[in-house]
């Protein structure tokens, strides 16, 4: 059964993945928000199918503290489902992105119509400099930025280092971080087809104000949150 159930999910995502590209591209005139709108359509089919097929469900603990005003997001990357879900839980929103993810056909072409930070990451110290300088223009638009600091999805239990490109952006901007911890990887784990039913938590800490951190504490101090956090979670 769960077989069954994986398989119509992956071809719900798959057939309804190229006709919002295609009702993309021909919106493209419009602008931003619309192609955002589109994205945002797709996302909600697939939480929906996910919970109606497959029986993911999801509860998020810490809404309260979503900030009104953009927000640097650093988060846990453990699978494509936060992806989804984040774009329904915040308000509109660029991601930081390496650039190889726009050769996935359909998912690629959709995320650079809405103009990510997109980097190469071989150059770290170019990369860097592209995320202050484009971050601080899309933060200036209103737009909230989505950064993993681990820079992949990792497995459950597993942790990374946290690159502290998001802490650099925060520190000289003066914008808030809002650090999110989530076992997603329970149930849609990175590098399988199999999706298991059950309940994926996402935990929302209070904003942390970048004043007085040097980028590297505030890194640390995003980093020491969320691991913790994440020890708290379910593990099944």
């Amino acid at each position: 059964m769960i077989w069954l159930r994986s398989t119509l999910l992956f071809l719900i995502q798959f057939f309804a993945a190229p006709v919002i590209c295609i009702l993309m591209i021909i919106c493209l005139p419009f602008g931003f928000p619309v192609l955002y709108r589109l994205v945002k359509i797709w996302t909600q089919i697939a939480i929906f199918a996910a919970r109606v097929v497959c029986g993911i469900e999801y509860r998020v603990i810490g809404r309260e503290h979503i900030p009104s005003t953009p927000t640097i997001v650093l988060a846990k990357h453990q699978s494509s489902w936060e992806t989804f879900f984040f774009l329904q839980l915040f308000p509109p929103q660029v991601w930081l992105l390496k650039r190889e993810l726009f050769r996935i056909p359909f998912f690629g072409w959709g995320l650079a119509m809405l103009r990510p930070i997109a980097i190469d990451r071989t150059d770290k110290l170019s990369a860097l400099r592209q995320l202050v300088q484009q971050g601080r223009e899309r933060l200036a638009r209103g737009l909230w930025i989505v950064i993993f600091p681990e820079g992949t999805r990792t497995k459950p239990g597993e942790s990374l280092p946290y690159a502290r490109g998001g802490a650099v952006l925060a520190t000289k901007t003066n914008t808030p971080v809002l650090p999110i911890a989530l076992n997603s990887g329970n149930y849609w784990p990175r590098d399988t087809f199999l999706k298991r039913a059950g309940t994926i938590t996402v935990s929302i800490g209070k904003p942390i104000d970048p004043k007085g951190f040097k980028p590297e504490e505030l890194n640390q101090h995003v980093q020491s949150w969320i691991e913790s956090e994440m020890q708290r979670l379910p593990s099944t």
